[in-house]
């Protein structure tokens, strides 16, 4: 908790370092600063559940939504398999977020309810690292099956560093037909919008009711300046907090940053934790 409130870190990431690409190792030791997070890992470089779960507790998260990712071109691969230990250990604060690539897995629904089986909880699409069109045929049996089974999707939204990356598929507008398609569908955009697209972002997420945005990667205290286009007290009612963890200097700092926006304290307890509860409702906040 952070001043007596309930955080839910809605992204965040813990692999095995030896199946991710050396440009994410760089990544996150440039973007966390002194935050200690490889004091989770083991000298293999495999996580450790415990001082994982030691870890957020100290910074205040309650509940973190763990992200794999199926990336081989940009970031390397984060198996679903990889974080079974961390949410057998503490199946309280944690929760799996399915992951595809629909280069890699066809059917691409098939992988996603296999995943499913597993306990995830939502469904992470990450058309930028993957290079895909998120409009792709090969998805829309997916996006049915998310709609049928209440499953939220998250979709990496904006510009990425990364090599290989293809950054065209960052573009929120690929998805108004498919948001427009799935009106019951919560659809999260990550990193809302990061780049280019914060405006077509945030005007989805206030003309769709479906539609809501992740704060992963984005520093508090800039947020302003993004979205100065818009009332930003009303676009907050959409924010989801989320860190992008490791790459942040730890969930604590951002959470205070975003206090000291001065958001009405019910707007801010929502970014932090109720707007992911009434998204991701497994989260019990």
């Amino acid at each position: 908790m952070f001043d007596g409130e309930w955080v839910v870190d809605a992204h965040v990431h813990v692999p095995r370092l030896a199946t991710v690409k050396p440009d994410w190792l760089e990544w996150a030791d440039r973007f966390s600063g002194t935050h200690p997070w490889r004091s989770v890992y083991d000298d293999s470089g495999d996580p450790v559940p415990e001082r994982v779960d030691a870890l957020l507790e100290s910074e205040g998260v309650d509940r973190a939504l763990l992200f794999c990712e199926y990336s081989p071109r940009a970031t390397g691969i984060q198996a679903i398999e990889d974080l079974l230990p961390l949410l057998e250990y503490n199946p309280e604060r944690f929760r799996l977020v399915a992951g595809v690539n629909p280069h890699l897995h066809y059917p691409a629904v098939a992988e996603v309810e296999r995943q499913l089986g597993l306990g995830a909880v939502a469904l992470k699409l990450h058309p930028v690292h993957g290079a895909f069109d998120p409009r792709s045929r090969d998805l829309h049996a997916v996006f049915v099956t998310c709609a049928e089974r209440s499953v939220p999707v998250i979709v990496h939204s904006g510009t990425s560093s990364f090599p290989g990356s293809r950054a065209k598929f960052g573009d929120p507008e690929l998805f108004l037909d498919i948001i427009e398609d799935f009106p019951s569908l919560p659809f999260v955009f990550a990193h809302g919008g990061r780049g280019w697209w914060y405006d077509t972002a945030a005007y989805l997420a206030l003309a769709k009711p479906n539609v809501w945005l992740d704060l992963a990667g984005l520093p508090p205290k800039k947020l302003p300046e993004y979205y100065a286009r818009f009332d930003f007290t009303r676009l907050a009612g959409k924010f989801i907090f989320g860190t992008d963890w490791p790459g942040v200097p730890g969930a604590a700092r951002n959470i205070g940053a975003l206090r000291e926006l001065g958001l009405p304290r019910a707007v801010w307890r929502d970014v932090i934790s109720g707007n992911a509860g009434k998204v991701f409702a497994s989260l019990d906040v």
